[in-house]
């Protein structure tokens, strides 16, 4: 019996601290309400439209729900269109090539940079440096797409001026298609090359500094002891970097090839997200542009998954 009144007392106890650690936290729930509707509305609600993409749809001057009720359902066959689509292998590969193109060069330059830059034994070069290859980070693709077009102008462009000097032809850098995917690499290369570089140096600093002052006893110059001793140090933060990358191995990068690109390098700079964009809103096909659209979102979250399994298992990375 005594124990039993224990038992009942011990569980109205738990009882009464939950109910006054639900009260305390109320006004924390009540703030949390707001953002959540937020999310509900602008994040999900949109996600209602991938039913578009299974359907002929035709806009109807009675609103988007009475064009969506009383649309005609097709399936699959607007898939089977669009890998069908002679176009269609063309995007798909422009995506892969400049979407790895750029996770490569994101790993090798900022890490060669960061490593020449860890050297500089002046603190205020070291910090001036920093500072400026950081700036083009802030700075939105409109502006930078305005500063880079003028810059290498065919006509009035610095870099084709300094070209001309030397007795070569102006080129006109994001209007050839062989040289446009380059470009887009070089230039995101610039914007970002700031932000992965202090990425690594923050990397560096967690290596012991006596491991060192050991391989210097020892008659290690500063190559080998980048080899043995920088390199193995910070090589789970490079696998980490390469592998989170796969995750976005279908975002080539919208902004930046809708502000620079133009019909002449359409062949070799267009993208699922340009091209989706300019099926949907310039050419009115809303259910071709939906379907590649989705499309692009379940190969996108296969491969998110897929680089964060990895990166849980051999880099020890978790989120939740």
């Amino acid at each position: 019996m005594t124990e039993q009144r224990l038992k009942t007392k011990k569980s109205s106890l738990q009882s009464s601290k939950s109910h006054s650690k639900f009260k305390r936290q109320l006004p924390l729930h009540i703030m949390m309400l707001i953002p959540v509707i937020l999310v509900v509305i602008y994040c999900y609600g949109p996600m209602l439209g991938i039913l578009i993409a299974f359907q002929d749809y035709v806009p109807s001057t009675k609103g988007f729900f009475y064009s969506l009720i009383n649309g005609k359902w097709i399936g699959f066959d607007m898939f089977r269109y669009i890998f069908k689509m002679p176009d269609f292998v063309s995007i798909l590969w422009n995506t892969f090539f400049i979407a790895t193109m750029k996770i490569i060069a994101k790993i090798i330059f900022p890490l060669i940079f960061a490593l020449l830059l860890n050297e500089v034994r002046k603190s205020w070069f070291k910090k001036s440096v920093q500072t400026i290859t950081f700036l083009p980070y802030f700075l939105s693709w409109v502006i930078l797409g305005g500063i880079l077009l003028e810059i290498f102008s065919p006509r009035t462009g610095i870099i084709n001026t300094i070209i001309g000097y030397f007795g070569f032809e102006p080129k006109y850098f994001f209007g050839d298609p062989k040289i446009f995917p380059y470009m887009l690499v070089l230039t995101d290369l610039w914007k970002d090359i700031g932000f992965n570089t202090i990425i690594i140096l923050a990397a560096l600093t967690s290596i012991d500094p006596t491991l060192y002052e050991a391989a210097a006893i020892d008659g290690a110059g500063r190559l080998k002891q980048t080899l043995h001793i920088t390199l193995p140090g910070i090589s789970s933060i490079i696998v980490l970097i390469a592998i989170l990358g796969l995750g976005n191995i279908m975002n080539a990068g919208f902004d930046q090839i809708f502000v620079l690109y133009g019909p002449s390098v359409y062949s070799t700079g267009d993208i699922i997200d340009t091209y989706t964009y300019r099926m949907g809103i310039n050419n009115g096909q809303f259910s071709l542009a939906t379907a590649v659209g989705l499309f692009k979102s379940v190969v996108s979250f296969v491969m998110l998954t897929v680089s964060y399994w990895i990166a849980n298992k051999y880099s020890d990375y978790r989120i939740f």
